[in-house]
């Protein structure tokens, strides 16, 4: 059983590290903004399931492999790395769309879940920092350790899809002034390319 005092200076610490800006901030913020608030629901929602998949993995000392194993960190940093390029890619080669209320153009949900699962999971700094972060908070005489893992887990996610969720609405009403003009969208296409071949050299060059 988790204690209650720990559940709470965690959750506090939690939401705190949430806000802060990294990549999965930024890619809820380009693809809402681009795309609008739906979109950006769904990508929260495979961002915080690749949070449970990294869950799971601290929980079963997967992650620590990524951790003692140098190749193993430089092969999944490259798929993550890749992965972005190709995003990038696919950004300066989009079209202006034509948004009508509500909708989301060409865009599928389960496309963007299963685009925010790859871009949490490919990112080992992620593993690593669950397997940092989570233990700390747990200890042999408060129970079974893996159970207070996964309440751990379930309470970082539920800050993190606040986060997101929220960062998703904010910049959704960027989404509606996009609506206006194809030059707006270009630009901001444009933009999200750039970004993307940033947190791919980011990730590159991530030590472990």
């Amino acid at each position: 059983m988790l204690p209650l005092d720990v559940a709470l200076s965690f959750a506090a610490a939690a939401a705190v590290l949430c806000c802060a800006p990294g990549p999965d901030n930024m890619f809820v913020l380009i693809q809402s903004a681009i795309h609008g608030r739906a979109v950006g629901i769904f990508v929260t929602l495979g961002l915080c399931a690749g949070l449970v998949l990294h869950t799971l993995a601290v929980a079963l000392g997967v992650a620590a492999i990524f951790q003692t194993s140098e190749l193993a960190f430089n092969g999944l940093k490259f798929v993550g790395a890749c992965y972005l390029v190709y995003l990038a890619w696919k950004a300066f080669r989009a079209a202006p769309e034509k948004l009508i209320e509500g909708e989301s153009g060409s865009v599928s949900g389960r496309g963007m879940i299963l685009r925010g699962m790859v871009m949490n999971v490919t990112n080992p700094k992620v593993a690593i920092f669950f397997l940092a972060f989570l233990p700390q908070f747990t200890s042999p005489a408060s129970g079974n350790v893996v159970l207070q893992i996964l309440a751990l887990g379930a309470i970082f996610i539920t800050c993190a899809f606040c986060s997101f969720v929220t960062i998703a609405l904010l910049s959704g009403s960027i989404s509606t002034w996009l609506k206006g003009s194809d030059k707006r969208q270009l630009v901001l296409n444009r933009s999200a390319g750039v970004v993307f071949v940033g947190l791919a050299a980011k990730l590159a060059t991530a030590h472990r």
